[in-house]
């Protein structure tokens, strides 16, 4: 009898105590943090460099969120953007926006102006919400007429800080480092916002599981940002999900080092719903590079779990502080690891050093966001990116027809279905039937199932980079770099690097007699894109290899380059 996809393998494999499903109640985003309040009102819900919020504060806060905005004409479908790094300004806009009936933009503060012009024009969003850091170039991108935002609140990151690194940022920091602003007439501080909120009655807006509460961009294969419409009841099921993984996950205990940037979908479930979900304690890091805050953190707050990319963990490994014994990290329990591969040396170095257990997953902005995980406690097997989880169904079908299912053990496209499955691509029809097809998202993603419902990702969608836990879309960066006087021709594709896990690679012909260098167009990328797309790499070449039809080889200018690689380190 041959393995069946409906026969759901993977069941079998799944820690004790894992539900095949999870029952999605009809409710909104928004009703965790309620429920959380009213049963753990004097719970910490937030730590910020010190300062503790609870969950009744981060409830009431977000309560003026939404009466603030409601008082300024928001309205249930309303868009707002929420502009800024891990900070308590983002938790209780996020949720107050949510409860207003509004739909959340989370924006990363890495975009450039050109970036973020074209995700603020495609979400029509009138209303936007920015780190005081970041309110000159979105000032810049609202007078130059492309979007509808009308309405900026300004907050400022020592608004949250403890009244001693308040002052200490204030003299120190706050000007020398941009956070000083001087907010333009029609615009708003966020604690004028925030007062006004308090007096202003909480709106009654009825929300269900069938809303729309996000619209989280993602790169695309063209080039253009796209808007995957996450529905409330996506978000609740994959945060239900999630939170079945971890069994031995105790509410109102749990610790979470929120280090992944919460604007990025994965951030946004596996650290801060989830954890709102459970009644935990969030640890917020505005800087998941900035290593001393970071390990400071786990050593002072004892986080249980921590949810990050290969790239933080491999950052832990080498840091010579964890080998010298100046921070104990022994507290972690449960890491989900995702966005990239995690090398079995990464996992097992991180779990001798703290104890406990790192497996890795998989997920898509398009299905909001986890699909697949290792168990953590039962097998964990090399190069796989786990089972389906609860509520997940997948399947390997043939790339080139797309309906034909590919026996185990042979590669085929994977595709999924669950109920946190985006809706579509906002405004973009055409890309959205070529992705959901009869309530099957396809990834594009080449994989293979084994016999007992592991699933191996082979190949990635199509030519995309992953660098330090990243999706760049190589077309993205071709089409920027082409723009430069200097360039005839351009192909970009990522390379292996021992830190980011790929990095980008540029090769370019250049016009004749044209003495720009590579440095030059290096640095002059930097202003075009954000800081983790731009092409660390640069080769200048007479020509780019291509087939008979003009389509450039990519894959052989990336083994060149590892062959290139290897021989230099044979010769040293």
């Amino acid at each position: 009898m041959s393995l069946s996809y409906a026969d759901k393998p993977w069941v079998k494999s799944y820690d004790k105590g894992v539900p095949e499903t999870v029952e999605v109640p009809d409710m909104p985003v928004h009703q965790l943090l309620e429920e959380a309040a009213r049963s753990h009102p004097d719970h910490v819900a937030i730590v910020f460099k010190g300062r503790k919020i609870t969950y009744r504060e981060l409830n009431e806060l977000s309560d003026a969120v939404a009466a603030g905005l409601a008082a300024n004409g928001f309205k249930k479908g309303d868009r707002a953007v929420v502009y800024m790094p891990n900070t308590p300004q983002f938790v209780m806009i996020y949720y107050g926006i949510l409860k207003a009936g509004g739909i959340v933009i989370a924006t990363n503060p890495l975009y450039t102006e050109r970036e973020l012009e074209h995700q603020l024009a495609d979400c029509g969003a009138e209303t936007a919400f920015v780190l005081s850091l970041y309110y000159d170039k979105l000032k810049k991108v609202q007078k130059d007429g492309h979007t509808n935002v009308k309405r900026i609140i300004v907050t400022n990151v020592k608004e949250f800080l403890p009244p001693h690194l308040k002052v200490l940022f204030t003299l120190a920091k706050e000007k020398k480092e941009g956070h000083r602003v001087t907010i333009q007439p029609g615009d708003m501080a966020f604690q004028d916002f925030l007062a006004a909120g308090k007096q202003a009655p909480k709106p009654n807006v009825p929300v269900s599981g069938d809303d729309i509460a996000l619209l989280q961009y993602t790169g695309g294969t063209t080039g253009l940002s796209k808007g995957a419409i996450g529905l409330h009841r996506g978000l609740v099921a994959n945060t239900k999900a999630a939170q079945a993984w971890l069994t031995d996950c105790k509410v109102g205990e749990e610790v979470v080092l929120t280090s992944i940037p919460l604007f990025h979908s994965y951030g946004m479930i596996a650290a801060m719903n989830l954890t709102v979900s459970i009644a935990g304690t969030m640890i917020l890091i505005v800087n998941p590079r900035d290593q001393k805050d970071l390990l400071s953190s786990i050593n002072k707050y004892r986080p249980t779990i921590f949810p990050g990319v290969p790239a933080m963990y491999v950052a832990i490994n080498n840091n010579p502080d964890i080998a010298a014994g100046k921070y104990d990290i022994s507290s972690i329990r449960v890491c989900l690891s995702g966005s990239a591969p995690l090398l079995l040396e990464t996992k097992q170095r991180f779990e001798q050093l703290t104890g406990g257990k790192l497996v890795e997953a998989y997920g898509l902005t398009e299905a909001h966001v986890a699909t697949h995980a290792n168990p953590i406690y039962g097998e964990n097997r090399p190069g796989s990116i786990g089972l389906p989880l609860p509520g997940v169904e997948s399947r390997i079908v043939d790339p080139e027809d797309g309906g034909k299912e590919m026996p185990a053990g042979e590669l085929g496209e994977l595709i999924i279905r669950s109920p946190s499955v985006m809706q579509g691509y906002w405004n973009m029809p055409t890309e959205t039937t070529n992705t959901l097809r009869d309530g099957w998202l396809y990834t594009g993603d080449i994989a293979r199932m084994d016999a007992e419902g592991y699933f191996y990702i082979e190949d990635r969608k199509k030519d995309m980079i992953i660098a330090g836990g990243y999706n760049i879309y190589p077309r993205e960066v071709e089409e920027v770099l082409a723009t430069h006087p200097a360039v005839q021709e351009v192909t970009v594709a990522g390379v292996p690097d021992p830190r980011r896990g790929e990095t980008v690679k540029a090769w370019i012909v250049k016009k004749t007699g044209d003495p720009t260098t590579e440095a030059e167009i290096i640095e002059w990328s930097k202003g075009q894109l954000a800081a983790y797309k731009y092409p660390r790499l640069l080769e200048f070449r007479d020509e780019l290899p291509k087939t008979i039809v003009g389509k450039v080889l990519k894959r052989e200018l990336v083994k060149e380059h590892k062959e290139k690689e290897k021989a230099a380190v044979a010769a040293d």
